[in-house]
């Protein structure tokens, strides 16, 4: 169960074509002015609760493994070296391993791994015969956790009502306790990150190590991140338009969602938080987000493939992928353009390609995005280096839609931040959703569920 797992992209990513909903039916799709679960719901879910073909086979994991290391201790003498054979975990029988964890790491150009990502299903085949050669190979890391989404279709699939988001942090989580192993979670969560532990009969997933948040800490996963490339804050945003936002088309849906998410400095907000009960710090801690920046601020961060209806609550910065030099018809390295600094138009991955992942197809969001951030870029060249005039810079930026004050508060917090920069934990304040959820039991009887409430403002 790999929880927190680095993806090599373009690849078939974990467990193998996750991305392909044809295949899962997870996530929502849109049925008249409404969204409902693709691949469980109901219906659906009563209909496959005892034979669901949705779920990943062990194939698309892997099947785990081990060596007969004894065997290079305890062979007899003879002319040749003996080796550990892999056996199965599961059945104790000799197996060819034919799949494993980061099995296609660093593969972005393998016909078994690259070809088969379902993001270039647009890309055309002259973009995709460059992109192959081996030359001219490309690859990116995509890590992923649990999105803990604002629209979970595991906590609307569960039959059992043990997957619940909470209300005063907005982590989604599994209560053990309730778990009846039907499944339908691993089947509606478009991103597969529930899965079921077949040891303890229960599904298991990402916590976002609520235990930490709730006295300061950091997630593991983000404070062991030698990269620095995880943030963490909190997004103000209006419960009351998921539904509306959610089943909107899906042309709309990148737009839509990120205007869920309200300006925490603005007084009408700070308002509405606080008659909802928000309290100060949490406020204070949305004003200093680091993704609110990424996300609202600056229009860097995107959502990791909103088709899905989920609404994740976990953004991406796009990688920026200039093509430096190419080969031409004669087998030779030249410039692939006019300077160090070129346009977006000759990068060495399709935008189409990242449109796919990150915008729902749209791929004038892309070069927006990273047109902001070659601006950036040629600022910082013009400041530190001198080889950029200091106008041209300032021109790009302004085309960009940025500021000069704005490119170096983006160049501090992307090269140059600190621990306290890139995490804005508030207080947990336990104590009000223990009262909250000790006021809806009393009038709907039910402590599970009764307090995840649609307020006016939620976080």
């Amino acid at each position: 169960m790999w929880w927190n797992n680095v993806e090599t992209k373009p690849g078939t990513g974990y467990p193998k074509k996750w991305e392909d909903q044809e295949m899962y039916k997870g996530g929502w799709e849109k049925q008249g002015d409404t969204a409902r679960l693709k691949g469980a719901g109901k219906s659906k879910g009563l209909s496959r609760i005892f034979h669901n073909t949705h779920l990943p086979a062990m194939d698309n994991y892997y099947e785990p493994w081990s060596y007969q290391y004894e065997k290079l201790f305890d062979s007899p003498e003879g002319d040749d070296q003996p080796t550990a054979e892999a056996v199965s975990m599961i059945t104790g029988e000799k197996i060819t391993p034919h799949s494993g964890p980061n099995w296609d790491d660093d593969l972005g150009g393998s016909p078994e791994y690259a070809r088969n990502d379902v993001n270039l299903k647009d890309v055309s085949p002259e973009e995709k015969e460059v992109m192959f050669q081996l030359e001219r190979m490309v690859m990116f890391y995509l890590p992923r956790i649990c999105n803990h989404c604002l629209n979970p279709a595991c906590v609307a699939a569960c039959p059992s009502g043990a997957i619940y988001k909470r209300g005063e942090d907005g982590i989604v989580l599994v209560n053990q306790d309730k778990c009846r192993a039907w499944r339908m979670c691993i089947t509606a969560c478009p991103y597969k990150k529930v899965y079921y532990n077949w040891h303890t009969g229960k599904s298991e997933k990402c916590i976002l190590c609520f235990p930490k948040l709730e006295t300061g800490q950091i997630p593991a996963c983000m404070h062991s991140c030698v990269g620095r490339i995880r943030y963490l804050g909190v997004m103000l945003y209006d419960a009351d338009r998921l539904e509306e936002v959610a089943s909107c088309d899906e042309k709309d849906l990148l737009d839509n969602q990120l205007s869920l998410y309200l300006d925490p400095n603005d007084p009408e907000v700070i308002a509405a938080a606080k008659k909802c009960g928000i309290p100060d710090s949490t406020l204070a801690a949305a004003q200093k987000s680091p993704v609110w920046k990424y996300v609202k601020e600056w229009g860097l961060a995107l959502p990791l493939h909103p088709e899905f209806r989920t609404l994740p609550s976990l953004f991406y910065v796009p990688p920026l992928l200039p093509a430096m030099a190419q080969i031409n018809d004669n087998n030779h390295y030249h410039s692939s353009g006019s300077t160090l600094w070129d346009d977006m138009e000759n990068l060495r991955l399709p935008v189409k390609y990242l449109a796919n992942l990150f915008s729902a197809g749209d791929e004038m969001v892309i070069r927006n995005t990273l047109k902001k951030m070659m601006s950036v870029r040629q600022h910082r060249r013009a400041v530190t280096v001198g080889d950029i005039k200091r106008e041209d810079a300032d021109k790009v930026l302004l085309e960009s839609g940025l500021t000069t004050g704005m490119a170096d508060d983006i160049y501090r917090l992307t090269s140059l931040a600190k621990l306290d920069d890139r995490f804005v934990i508030p207080p947990a304040h336990r104590e009000e959703a223990i009262e909250m959820i000790e006021e809806t039991s009393e009038r709907k009887g039910n402590a599970g569920f009764g307090f995840i409430q649609k307020p006016k403002r939620g976080w």
